[in-house]
């Protein structure tokens, strides 16, 4: 499966850049969402500004796609380390009620914010996709040694409102995909500070890491919406 017009909410970080870039070397006509309005240069691309934050400029931005939608989303955002170096909790000794809600608001809410203004916009009778960058840390089933508390629950919370999603879509739009990615651990700024040990061969460019996500996409079918998938196209468990 390939894409007409894809739409990346967060096309200014390492991955999401890659992903605007791949696609529309591919062919595929982009909209390149940043909070900035900055995008990544390459014909085919057009940028749009938003913010995860606010609501309002969400629903700007998925109006001024109404007239010609997108047949894929994907919100390439998120965040691990808070921009004043708060990291990811080792202990529940460490849990600080504005982290957490600033964590889950990134990571969370502002992606379940983007699908209610953007999936309206997707046909009925035409395949579409909707992605968002989750984590296989936020599998309940898969996690063994605890830890990170508020980003595991952001994406453990972002794994559930997918699959809400996608059950409430395949009522009326037969052909939809509301899928989470797992990208892997990829050499951007947001696994930085977590690369020191990581084994060989482990970490990806950008670049790879958006080639193999969009090989995921293009072999989905509807009957896999509501999953969370990692890079290589397996499923994580809940």
């Amino acid at each position: 499966m390939r894409w007409k017009r894809a739409a990346i909410f967060g096309a200014s970080g390492g991955i999401g850049e890659a992903l605007a870039t791949a696609l529309a070397g591919g062919g595929t006509q982009v909209l390149a969402g940043s909070r900035s309005g900055a995008i990544p240069e390459g014909a085919g691309i057009t940028s749009f500004a938003f913010d995860l934050t606010d609501e309002a400029s969400i629903a700007a931005a998925a109006a001024q796609m109404r007239a010609t939608p997108p047949d894929l989303v994907i919100v390439a955002s998120g965040v691990l380390t808070l921009p004043d170096g708060t990291g990811p909790e080792r202990s529940y000794r460490h849990l600080e009620a504005a982290a957490m809600a600033e964590i889950l608001a990134l990571n969370t809410i502002g992606p379940a914010l983007i699908a209610k203004h953007i999936l309206p916009l997707f046909q009925r009778d035409a395949p579409a996709t909707f992605a968002a960058l989750s984590a296989r840390v936020g599998s309940i089933g898969d996690n063994r040694i605890g830890g990170w508390h508020s980003y595991r629950a952001s994406k453990a919370a972002l794994n559930m409102l997918l699959r809400n999603f996608a059950i409430e879509m395949a009522r009326t739009h037969k052909q939809a995909r509301i899928v989470g990615l797992h990208p892997g651990t990829v050499d951007t700024a947001l696994s930085g500070p977590f690369q020191k040990n990581l084994p060989d061969g482990q970490l990806t460019s950008p670049a790879q890491s958006a080639q193999h996500l969009l090989d995921v996409l293009a072999n989905l079918t509807p009957a896999d919406s509501g999953g969370v998938f990692d890079w290589k196209g397996a499923r994580i468990e809940p």
